[in-house]
């Protein structure tokens, strides 16, 4: 409604971010907390639009990507919308907790035809890395600036709409932004983890997601550098220093490489 908002926030975080809403929420709107009573389903991959028309009652139709609309599921009512924490086509499905397993299960059920599957948070990890979308906790906190998060385009910066650190933005912005967000790709044998130190001729940069690309066959990373840094540059592991080169995010989309016949 043109009234209402729902935000799904970081699992770790919902506590911490109720309280901020609600204090800067003041008289202007109500706020409560649903988390204790809703569920969430992530159904992702290339077959999921197929696997949920087949698992909805009525009809479903072809919905936007980042848009939702309500569905009869397995005998629930959900809230369905196409978003996804992968670099493919998904869906988010919310519903009331005591739905879940039966929902879960009528998923897999009509799912099997086509190879699906449940999956954790590993197997997630590794797919939202290759579509360069950032972690709470890994690649951006309270402490870390979205203009050096990879996250400038979240912003209304270039219009008269104001929010809540805008003005902070535009200081760091007149100051110049001193680092950049980018994606890095291994060219000696390793595997790039969390938190190694990246070395470029105008100073050091940190890693803060890496993992190894299931599609790619290489090891990836995120990382934090000077705002020059680019083309190759050296990660230390374990107290070597191996080859890797700064490449534009992401690294897949919808299964497929985004790096060029030289890798950037």
């Amino acid at each position: 409604a043109d009234d209402a908002l729902f935000l799904c926030v970081n699992a770790a975080n919902v506590e911490k971010d109720y309280r901020w809403i609600v204090r800067h929420a003041g008289a202007v709107a109500s706020v409560r907390n649903t988390s204790e009573e809703t569920g969430l389903l992530a159904l992702q991959g290339p077959a999921s639009a197929e696997i949920l028309r087949r698992a909805c009652e009525g009809p479903f139709g072809d919905l936007p990507r980042y848009a939702f609309d309500r569905v009869a599921i397995a005998g629930s009512t959900a809230l369905v919308s196409r978003t996804g924490y992968t670099g493919s086509d998904g869906f988010e499905i919310y519903l009331g907790v005591g739905d879940l397993v039966r929902v879960f299960e009528a998923l897999l059920e009509v799912g099997k035809p086509s190879g699906l599957v449940p999956a954790g948070l590993g197997a997630r990890d590794t797919l939202r890395l290759e579509a360069g979308m950032n972690l709470y906790g890994a690649d951006m906190d309270e402490t870390t600036s979205p203009l050096v998060s990879g996250l400038g385009w979240t912003l209304a910066m270039k219009d008269d709409r104001d929010f809540i650190g805008k003005a902070a933005l535009q200081a760091q912005q007149a100051a110049g932004v001193q680092q950049r967000f980018v994606g890095l790709v291994l060219l000696d044998k390793g595997v790039l983890r969390n938190h190694l130190k990246v070395i470029t001729p105008q100073g050091e940069g940190e890693i803060t997601s890496g993992s190894y690309s299931p599609t790619l066959q290489k090891s990836i990373a995120m990382a934090r550098v000077p705002a020059a840094a680019e083309g190759k540059v050296e990660v230390e592991v374990r107290n070597k220093r191996l080859q890797a080169e700064i490449v534009k995010l992401p690294f897949v989309r919808e299964g497929k490489s985004m790096l060029n016949s030289e890798g950037k």
